[in-house]
């Protein structure tokens, strides 16, 4: 029963949008109504916004992290097996995907995903964040680079952690990852995808 309330509560930190909540906090426009129509970092940056943007990126970011941290103490305190963690960090990044508290229309969850992963092992966050800002700087197309490093991520889990049961945790946020990105990965081919920075 606490393992489960762990989960939920979790899950329903990663519900809260922080791109729907800065924008009306800053009076913008809804970011589910413009550009991609993504609730992300990437798309709050095409309000012309960057503070926007940024704000976005650390709160999504800090509800993957926060998530992590918070189960690991807990799941000590409380006399719980260690898998409480990955379910917590697969709760809260599946909150973001699909947000009971925004119809379940959520955001593709790069930012939680990469704060998810700090949590882990902050060798591992730093291995995923320098991955994206050495594709992102060099194609300048978000979705590229976050597709790439959610490739990459179960690769750096197994070498720097081992090929067990948080590598496979790693691997199912990856693969959701790339799941949400299936409509760039179309345009992608088309050649259609915007590029980082560019308003819509």
């Amino acid at each position: 029963m606490t393992t489960l309330l762990f989960v939920a509560a979790a899950y329903l930190l990663g519900s809260i949008s922080f791109a729907v909540i800065v924008s009306r906090a800053m009076h913008l426009p809804d970011p589910r109504q413009y550009g991609s129509g993504n609730p992300g970092a990437t798309n709050m940056l095409r309000s012309g916004r960057k503070a926007a943007a940024v704000l976005t990126l650390l709160g999504d970011m800090s509800k993957g992290w926060v998530a992590v941290v918070a189960a690991r103490a807990l799941a000590l305190q409380f006399n719980l097996d260690d898998s409480v963690v990955l379910l917590c960090a697969l709760a809260v990044f599946i909150g973001h995907l699909f947000p009971v508290f925004f119809g379940f229309k959520g955001g593709k969850g790069v930012a939680t995903a990469l704060g998810v992963l700090v949590g882990l092992n902050p060798w591992l966050g730093l291995a995923c964040l320098l991955t994206w800002l050495l594709m992102a700087g060099v194609f300048r197309i978000s979705s590229l680079a976050a597709v790439t490093t959610a490739v990459l991520a179960p690769v750096y889990t197994g070498l720097l952690l081992g090929w067990g049961s948080t590598a496979i945790a790693v691997l199912a946020i990856a693969l959701l990852l790339v799941y949400r990105h299936k409509s760039n990965l179309i345009k992608l081919v088309n050649g259609e995808e915007g590029r980082i920075g560019v308003r819509s």
